[in-house]
């Protein structure tokens, strides 16, 4: 398969996180609505930090079982494991002290750190959601980057039939995806504030997708169970940060019950696209 056709299929699974992003511009939801879409948008991200730590440790898993059967080393599965550690401690504790850091300069300068949202990242004329949608876009991305590997090694290899079921199921949870980003600003809404602009909302469907294309272009030269390990750990770190945010802001309304309701629906969401998915055979 032809790297122009190889592209094609990383824009095609990309494209659909366009599909949940305008649930963003929903404005003044009720108290309880607003507690939901919070809550659903954790269970789906629960569902991807899964979802990408499994895929992260398989290189692992497949060098120990070969130490196991005499036919390798331990060295392989150590360095993995290294970069394993590495990019979720980076992605995670990483942003932790970023946190503290932007904290500790807003104190200084009389700024308030009440609002649980308030991430110093992307322009200033953004809203703490905003921020927060910019943070959940750049793991997914991430995780998107190390998908289109995937699609890109299995179009190089011409496992056609294979490359068209990655698709289909990345195309799946891309969709799921895109209301992950969006649904922490429709939460955060009060009324008379303004929605997102469609150019907001696009440019974090770019962020969030436009890796997959990357990553099925650079997959179709070349294989690289490291990069994805690199790539997939650091979108893990990265969602639990955010993840840990968004269940604050759930406990901070009140509403238990919508909480554990939301964090099912938006679970079983992802594993329902991941079992279509595997059903065909992918």
């Amino acid at each position: 398969m032809s790297l122009s056709q190889t592209v094609l299929l990383g824009l095609i699974a990309g494209v659909t996180i366009l599909i949940g992003l305008p649930i963003g511009r929903i404005r003044r939801p009720m108290r309880g609505v607003r507690a939901f879409l919070n809550a659903t948008a954790i269970g789906i991200l629960l569902f991807l930090v899964w979802d990408t730590l499994a895929h992260a440790w398989e290189p692992i898993d497949a060098s120990l079982a070969q130490f196991h059967a005499g036919d390798g080393g331990l060295g392989t599965a150590v360095w993995y494991g290294v970069l394993f550690a590495t990019g979720l401690g980076i992605g995670l504790v990483g942003l932790t002290f970023y946190e503290r850091v932007t904290e500790r300069v807003r104190r200084r300068n009389g700024t308030s750190t009440e609002q649980v949202l308030d991430v110093e990242v992307g322009p200033r004329s953004w809203t703490s959601a905003e921020r927060m949608a910019l943070l959940i876009a750049v793991g997914i991305g991430l995780h998107n980057f190390a998908e289109g590997l995937a699609i890109g090694q299995s179009a190089a290899r011409s496992e056609i039939a294979l490359a068209t079921l990655l698709v289909v199921g990345f195309a799946l949870h891309n969709a799921t995806e895109g209301f992950g980003i969006v649904a922490p600003i429709a939460a955060d809404a009060e009324p008379g504030d303004p929605p997102p602009t469609w150019a907001f909302l696009l440019l974090m469907g770019l962020i969030g997708g436009g890796p997959t294309v990357m990553g099925a272009a650079l997959g179709h030269g070349f294989t690289s169970d490291a990069i994805s390990i690199v790539f997939l750990t650091l979108a893990a770190g990265s969602i639990v940060y955010v993840v840990i945010q968004l269940v604050g802001v759930g406990l901070r309304m009140g509403r238990n019950d919508l909480l554990s309701i939301g964090i099912l629906v938006g679970l079983m969401a992802g594993f329902l696209t991941d079992a279509i998915v595997t059903a065909a055979g992918a």
